[in-house]
This record gives structure tokens, sequence and C-alpha cells, in this order.
């Protein structure tokens, strides 16, 4: 009777180790689109030129009974700016007529992966240089390849000046055609 136990204690545990993988590893958004436009509206407070779908950061927006509930990533672990973007969120949020919940999700990470194509062009339009591949970020920030595109004119004769720009996310770079230092946002993955 007892190994009868542990075999089914066994095969729970399994189950559920295969279930948290699926959930932590799961990088598909869902939201409801009849909150998109709400949730466009809210800017990233450090980079306000991107709303937080353009930066992937809003992964679940879902409505029940007229209360939202939405989970955010913070693109780094201990991102001062979640708090201000959870209270953005509440405040577009209330705004449209709903009640929210937000809560913060560290599981599945965030990735640069997750910002959008028209994300990754405002970057560049407000000056700062759109993250690379993996690979090509490595090259960049740890063998000093210029790779990096100087959004002011082009050009990629482009040096790092420091592993650290105007936030933990990005690194100081400048362009040596135009002389123009910039900001240039890490690959994360």
């Amino acid at each position: 009777m007892q190994f009868k136990n542990q075999k089914s204690l066994i095969i729970n545990l399994k189950s559920l180790i295969i279930n948290l993988k699926i959930i932590m590893t799961n990088t598909a958004q869902h939201i409801d689109s009849r909150l998109i436009a709400v949730l466009e509206k809210v800017s990233d407070p450090e980079i306000p030129v991107l709303s937080i779908m353009d930066m992937g950061v809003v992964r679940t927006a879902i409505i029940e009974d007229n209360n939202v509930k939405v989970q955010i990533t913070p693109t780094y672990s201990g991102c001062p700016a979640m708090d201000v973007i959870g209270d953005d969120i509440k405040k577009a949020l209330k705004e449209a007529g709903y009640t929210s919940e937000v809560e913060l999700i560290l599981s599945p990470a965030w990735t640069t992966e997750w910002i959008t194509p028209r994300g990754r062009k405002a970057l560049e339009d407000y000056g700062i240089a759109a993250p690379l591949t993996a690979e090509a970020d490595k090259d960049v920030l740890l063998h000093g390849k210029r790779l990096v595109k100087c959004p002011q004119c082009g050009s990629i004769n482009t040096k790092m000046v420091s592993q650290f720009g105007s936030t933990a996310c990005k690194a100081q770079f400048q362009c040596a055609d135009c002389h123009e230092p910039f900001d240039y946002f890490k690959c994360l993955k």
C-alpha cells in the first residue's frame, strides 16, 4: 500500500514539475483586445517615447467582472520603474472605467526580444540605439567590436565609453563620425 502511495506521489510530482516548466517558460502575451489601446497610452517612465506595450513588459491583461488583472515583467530584476508603471496602469484603467490589480511576475524573465519593431524604431528616433542580437551584443560589450549604429547619423563607427549608461540596462557609446554620445540598450536574454 505504501509503495502505491509513493508511486502516485512521484507521478503527481512529475506532473507538477512539467506544469511549472510550462508556466515559467511561457513567453506568450495574453491581453484582452479591449485593453490594448488603454495600455498603449502608458509610457515607460525611463523612456517616455515607448509604451509599456512597445517594451513588452505587459504579459497578461484580462477582464473579469469589470476588474482587470494585469501581470507585468520588469526589464531586469529590481527595476525601479516598475512601481511607477504599476501605478500608471491602475490610473489608465481607472480612467477607462475599470478597477484593476497589477502583479509583478519575474518568470519568464523579460528579454529585449519582446520589444516591438515599433518600439525599436521609437528608441532610435529618441536617440537610443536598439539592442543587437545576444551574440553581437557580447562582441560589442566584451570585445569592442563596432556594430552599434549611431542613432544620430547611422554610422557604425562607434565605441563604448562605459558599460553603463543613464540606466543599468543601457551602455554609453560615442560616434567617431558625428562625435555625438548616445545610449545603447543592451541585449537582455
